[in-house]
């Protein structure tokens, strides 16, 4: 019997950390309930990444929340691709934005939001927050709403 589970390359085997960004880690799997709207929500307070200029770690929590489609992200193949940004340089903003664009391509969710709250340096956080909403659906303008009524805490 061909299980799904069987094609997962990361879950239940030896974890292989990548040294740069790495989004061919990222995996899915089928989602049972298509048919219901509903939330997932990842929270990563361990997020790690470089500042392109300076070389200097920069640390945040990712919080991304989605609503899935017919494909859901495995969340093992997910942590590798996050930790995947540890060696990566890139500004808060990039990370966030590029988190957000490679899960839609791996997943074509129809609603899909990632933030960053990233860490003081020079006694300044910063909190990138990037939506997506499928064109053509009501998944579009609640995207547009939430960005425009957006207010972080």
């Amino acid at each position: 019997m061909d299980r799904e589970q069987d094609h997962l390359q990361s879950l239940g085997k030896e974890t292989k950390y990548r040294q740069d960004y790495a989004p061919e880690v990222l995996e899915t799997f089928e989602n049972k309930h298509p048919d219901n709207d509903y939330w997932v929500r990842f929270n990563c307070p361990e997020f790690t990444t470089l500042c392109p200029i300076t070389g200097q770690p920069d640390f945040a929590e990712i919080r991304i929340a989605y609503v899935p489609d017919r494909r859901m992200v495995e969340s093992k193949s997910l942590k590798l691709y996050l930790f995947s940004f540890r060696s990566h340089g890139d500004f808060h903003e990039d990370c966030v934005n590029i988190i957000m664009k490679d899960l839609i391509r791996l997943m074509d969710p129809k609603y899909i939001e990632v933030t960053g709250f990233f860490t003081p340096r020079g006694g300044i956080s910063i909190w990138p927050y990037a939506n997506y909403g499928r064109p053509g659906t009501r998944w579009e303008d609640i995207a547009r709403t939430r960005l425009e009524q957006h207010d972080m805490p």
